[in-house]
């Protein structure tokens, strides 16, 4: 999945946030929540091709039309058995299901020998840090600010940080995606268009699983609600699996409604951090001078491994102006930021919140831009 960082696959969107099922990228180059998907750019109307019960015009995947419905019949018949599932329900959702061209066609690999684009944080960042969503930043905290302060007191995460997710996933709600949830999610599950990553396919499955049993729990409208073309959904981009497992209520009652309740996304977005190991009272980063050869302490993984005295032995230093605290008794992490074009490359060092927010989008470009985004807002 990650040539530079030969990072682990991925097993879960639930740790994907996340959120948030675009190609594999490397850790600084994925930009989604949970599942690998684009947050915020959702592409025009999606072509809504044959239904799932009839095949797409051409196999895909690697199926036969045929091979393709036995699968899709075989998965329904398991799922509703496993999980006690309406088996007729459940094919009913399957069949009304309709393969999505565009989806494939946005996680299609690039073609053989060409070259990937290289890597750049200021490109990346100046997609998410910007005047647009600053200033609508601060008008959403100003709007909301008391459901992020309730939430900041009661998970510790800061209000800044929530706002900051809910911005860059979906502009602050206004960009949720316009694909069909239960289409992208089948379109993804049975004709993931890379026969080298079985493992997406699989984990695509996993998602379209739990967002049927989601309908048919009375929790989510499989056939209405949309999504990106990841399948990631609603105001904070959660996978199925996510909603399943983390999305709460802001007022403690059973349904909760992440497309249209700013209150429920947001402490849902707090209680995933808490969930995926948020420390209150950490900052993301630590206030650290590295020295120059700080490089050969990037490691590329999504969990700190090193500590502050291994790093002062390194060369490390506090930051000018910088106090003591609490992250000096804290795992860190040394993190790289490169302009490949340029042959640079920018180096902090963070705390284990950092690594918190990598798993709700696998990215450090993510996870950086949502702390810069955040330290914006947060300015008075």
């Amino acid at each position: 999945m990650l040539p530079m960082y030969r990072l682990a696959l991925l097993a879960s969107c639930a740790v994907l946030l996340s959120a948030c099922a675009g190609p594999a990228r490397s850790p600084t180059e994925t930009t989604n929540n949970s599942a690998n998907t684009n947050p915020v750019v959702n592409p025009a109307k999606p072509t809504d091709t044959p239904a799932t019960g009839t095949s797409p015009p051409t196999p895909v995947g690697g199926h036969t039309p045929a091979s393709r419905r036995t699968a899709i019949q075989r998965f329904g018949v398991e799922l509703a058995a496993s999980r006690k599932l309406s088996e007729p329900a459940v094919l009913a959702l399957l069949n009304d299901a309709r393969y999505n061209e565009t989806v494939i066609r946005i996680v299609s690999p690039p073609a053989v020998g060409q070259p990937p684009a290289p890597r750049s944080w200021k490109q990346y960042r100046g997609r998410f840090v910007e005047p647009i969503r600053i200033n609508q930043g601060r008008a959403f905290m100003e709007q909301y600010a008391a459901e992020l302060d309730r939430a900041a007191e009661r998970y510790g995460v800061p209000a800044n940080i929530i706002a900051a997710i809910i911005g860059v996933e979906t502009l602050y709600g206004r960009s949720q995606g316009n694909f069909r949830a239960l289409d992208a999610l089948t379109s993804l599950a049975f004709d993931y268009p890379d026969p080298k990553r079985p493992d997406r396919a699989e984990m695509f499955r996993n998602q379209l699983a739990d967002l049927i049993e989601l309908d048919l729990t009375g929790r989510i409208d499989a056939r209405t609600i949309k999504a990106s073309y990841a399948g990631a959904i609603g105001i904070p981009q959660f996978m199925p699996g996510s909603i399943k497992r983390f999305a709460v209520s802001a007022s403690g009652a059973t349904q909760i409604n992440l497309s249209g309740s700013v209150p429920d996304a947001i402490v849902s977005v707090a209680n995933f951090l808490v969930e995926h190991g948020w420390q209150r009272g950490l900052p993301v980063f630590a206030p650290v001078t590295l020295p120059a050869s700080a490089s050969k302490l990037v490691d590329g993984g999504l969990k700190p491994t090193l500590d502050w005295p291994q790093l002062r032995a390194a060369g490390a230093r506090l930051a000018p102006g910088a106090k003591e605290g609490p992250w000096m008794r804290a795992a860190l992490g040394v993190i790289d930021l490169p302009e490949e074009s340029a042959g640079t490359v920018e180096l902090r060092t963070a705390t284990p919140n950092f690594f918190t927010i990598t798993l709700y989008n696998r990215s450090y470009f993510y996870a950086a831009s949502v702390a810069d985004l955040a330290a914006e807002l947060g300015k008075p």
